[in-house]
């Protein structure tokens, strides 16, 4: 019972949860690029089935607000964090220089559409109580498992609860140069910031390691 059934053509014919968990992910990943192109207040529930490409029925009988689509985006959006943290960490393990290519990581990961969508769910929380629970429930997973990861690659324990302090303030640092960028017409004076950011983290860092 349950088990998917296979049709005479040979392909593997999927079951109703499957079905379901892959309309979810489809509604989600168009919530990511609703908030993207739109921002919070331009975020509908319309804007969300139309670019995923569904009725508006089948959005309804999946998330039944937009409340319930956006709580549904954080969660989404810290596995894909948090996944993408574990992933690129290898690279971070082979480099010759770590303290350079920890920061380097730390600033990659905070790039692209996944990090802008959830800057605009930070900054709604400001003033949405349910947005706020939902992000202080799952932020910290996110950020316990980047910086658990990169603590890894320093073998010795007192220094490892150094380098998360390092850490943590060089993502501190990015998130408000990022947010100050929203409004920046000069797309390179970020990166600019970043590195000035990082010649007095790396110093830090460098002492911690040392």
């Amino acid at each position: 019972m349950g088990e998917a059934t296979v049709p005479s053509g040979g392909q593997t014919r999927r079951t109703q949860a499957e079905r379901t968990a892959a309309m979810r992910t489809r509604l989600l990943d168009a919530t990511v690029q609703c908030l993207v192109a739109y921002g919070y207040a331009g975020t509908t529930t319309a804007r969300v089935a139309e670019l995923a490409g569904v009725t508006r029925g089948a959005q309804v009988h999946h998330f039944g607000s937009k409340e319930d689509l956006v709580v549904a985006a954080i969660e989404h959006l810290a596995q894909q964090r948090a996944q993408s943290a574990i992933t690129q960490l290898g690279r971070v393990r082979t480099n010759p220089d770590p303290i350079s290519a920890i920061l380097d990581f730390i600033w990659e990961e905070h790039q692209g559409p996944v990090f802008v969508a959830t800057l605009e769910l930070w900054v709604a929380a400001r003033t949405d109580p349910t947005l706020a629970r939902e992000i202080d429930r799952v932020e910290p997973i996110v950020n316990s498992t980047l910086v658990a990861a990169i603590a890894q690659l320093v073998p010795d324990e007192a220094m490892q609860r150094d380098i998360r302090n390092v850490v943590y303030t060089a993502m501190d640092a990015l998130r408000g140069i990022l947010v100050a960028s929203f409004f920046d017409q000069d797309a390179g004076r970020a990166r600019r910031r970043w590195e000035r950011a990082c010649e007095n983290i790396r110093r830090i860092a460098t002492d911690v390691l040392a």
